[in-house]
């Protein structure tokens, strides 16, 4: 699981990037200051630290500096202030992105996800024999017989797998993939579910779970 560390004194704010955050599918801990924040470093690996730059006790750039000491842990900075006097220090400091307060929660997510994508390792994942390629969008048997997938069945078992082992519930497979242009019904998954099995060799459901009443879940070896 993609793990991130959020400092926002904001309160609001800070819960409301947790919550997405969440339900996108990472683990969050949301820290308030640079102090609970140095703190938390102690919990790591972090596969992304989120940082104000404004904090009661001390600066997100200070604490970028300490957090390029101990790793290599991508740093997205979020801050009112947007001088190119902040912006260059945030970006010597070594920062990935570096975003503008206020912004849209969906360019917030986009960034996020962007970071994590770039640091995924490339090449196909393994699964009781099967190797799964996400970015061919094909599924390859042990016997060498490849299935290309659809976009929609490709983002679909991509979702699972980055969300493992949290259980994702069809309003949010339908939120995420299909979106809000179209109106499909929880069967529209469930006969992704079906064809993604048939392709995974997995009539018995071992790789990809059903949850009764609440949705699906990624249970083969390989993990995000």
């Amino acid at each position: 699981m993609t793990r991130i560390l959020l400092v926002e004194d904001d309160a609001s704010l800070g819960r409301t990037l947790a919550e997405r955050l969440d339900r996108e599918g990472f683990v969050v801990q949301w820290a308030r200051t640079v102090a609970d924040a140095r703190e938390q470093l102690g919990h790591g690996p972090w596969d992304l630290a989120i940082l104000d730059v404004s904090l009661p006790d001390g600066s997100g750039f200070a604490l970028a500096r300490i957090i390029r000491k101990r790793a290599t842990t991508p740093i997205m900075f979020m801050t009112a202030l947007n001088t190119a006097e902040s912006r260059l220090e945030g970006f010597e400091i070594g920062a990935d992105e570096y975003l503008p307060k206020p912004f849209h929660l969906k360019e917030f997510i986009i960034r996020v996800r962007n970071i994590i994508g770039r640091q995924r390792p490339h090449g196909p994942v393994r699964a009781q024999g099967y190797a799964i390629d996400f970015d061919a969008m094909s599924i390859e048997a042990p016997d060498g017989q490849k299935t290309f997938l659809q976009l929609r069945d490709n983002r679909v078992l991509r979702l699972l797998f980055e969300a493992a082992p949290r259980i994702v519930d069809r309003s949010e497979i339908l939120d995420r993939v299909w979106g809000e242009d179209r109106f499909p019904t929880p069967r529209a998954v469930d006969n992704t579910i079906v064809r993604l099995r048939q392709a995974l060799g997995d009539a018995d459901g071992r790789l990809i779970r059903s949850v009764r009443g609440v949705g699906y879940q990624w249970a083969g070896e390989g993990r995000a």
